[in-house]
């Protein structure tokens, strides 16, 4: 399943994913002068903050609408996919990526890529979806979708490792890891709710069930999660975790 994007909606759905990124780019630690490539850069909004600090910052992202909305607000952002970059060798100090590694289909093509064109010495700092990311949506969705005779619509969209395997991935190919963290982090969504989340997040997936059904699996999704991730107020708490790491080439 290809997740698609409407950088309008992501806005509006999905703005905690950089308001939530200030650990990542703590460990980051950019430095004025660097050149930094932002990987899955989306609608550029962690790509500017990161140029803010005086580094030389190129986004890159597999899907158009979003490196149109960054280059809209100034980032200098190629369409490219993860596991074959349009980049020469050893042209970046730093390969960043935010939200971004879980959604790339093959891993190790993408850590290939990554190395390559790192500098030697150079680091890769990510925050990807972590092993039990999104579990209570993930089992909610695929129930309703099994209701109506489309239960493997589900699988295969993400990867969320555990720190381990991930280490163990990111050794395989050639890289020192410095640290990584597993971090449970319940997430408030915006007003758009549980709804607003599905339509953003598993918009890939709704775009391919039938018309007709569509809203009706929403509507069946957030009626399940409703007495687990709702609040006595009416906010809506993902149950996000995610995976940060440091490793060096």
């Amino acid at each position: 399943m290809t997740q698609t994007w409407d950088p309008k909606s992501y806005e509006q759905n999905g703005a905690f994913v950089h308001g939530l990124a200030g650990g990542v780019l703590e460990w980051l630690a950019a430095k004025p002068g660097e050149n930094i490539l932002d990987l899955g850069c989306g609608d550029g909004q962690l790509t500017k903050r990161i140029a803010a600090m005086g580094a030389k910052v190129l986004g890159v992202d597999a899907s158009a609408d979003m490196v149109a909305g960054a280059r809209s607000i100034g980032i200098d952002a190629r369409e490219g996919s993860a596991e074959s970059l349009p980049f020469g060798d050893a042209e970046f100090d730093a390969v960043f990526s935010n939200a971004a590694l879980h959604w790339v289909r093959d891993q190790d093509a993408m850590l290939d890529q990554v190395r390559r064109v790192l500098k030697p010495g150079g680091r890769f700092v990510a925050e990807m979806g972590g092993h039990g990311n999104i579990a209570a949506i993930r089992v909610a969705l695929m129930a309703v979708l099994q209701r109506h005779g489309y239960g493997d619509r589900e699988d295969g969209v993400n990867y969320y490792p555990t720190a381990e395997s991930y280490t163990a991935r990111l050794v395989r190919h050639g890289f020192r890891v410095e640290k990584m963290a597993l971090i449970p982090r319940p997430t408030l969504l915006a007003s758009g709710g549980m709804s607003g989340w599905l339509r953003t997040f598993r918009r890939g997936v709704l775009d391919k069930l039938p018309a007709e059904i569509r809203d009706t699996v929403v509507e069946e999704t957030v009626a399940l999660l409703t007495p687990a991730l709702r609040d006595e107020e009416g906010n809506w708490i993902a149950d996000y975790v995610r995976l940060r790491f440091v490793a060096w080439f």
